[in-house]
């Protein structure tokens, strides 16, 4: 283990809004993980999207399968990255979406609210 990784933990791929929903539409169909809180997430998801707070990501990693992609999303890319890094430690495959859901409405996809 590098002395970077050592400091700042597992980097993970990141990728853009337009990259995942190409991949959610024409890819592997990754598993899309919202980790913002339940209020934050009924005001507007990425369609299909899992629920699982930051807070709760370690206690609900048996909810997640090893041989699918994982997409981390947040508001803006912060706790998401954090959530990514979790997961990459784990033995997951994991990309952050970076910039959020701020990203994901500015380049003006579909959001469906619950």
């Amino acid at each position: 283990m590098s002395f970077l990784s050592k400091l700042f933990g597992t980097s993970v791929p990141k990728l853009t809004a337009a990259e995942v929903n190409a991949k959610l539409k024409f890819g592997k169909h990754p598993m899309v993980i919202d980790v913002r809180q339940p209020d934050e997430f009924r005001t507007g998801h990425i369609t299909g999207a899992k629920l699982i707070p930051l807070n709760e990501i370690h206690k609900r990693m048996k909810e997640l399968s090893k041989g699918r992609e994982i997409v981390c999303v947040c508001a803006s890319g912060s706790r998401s990255n954090s959530a990514a890094k979790a997961l990459a430690k784990e033995g997951f495959t994991v990309f952050d979406m970076q910039g959020g859901m701020l990203a994901w409405r500015r380049a003006k996809l579909p959001v469906q609210k619950s």
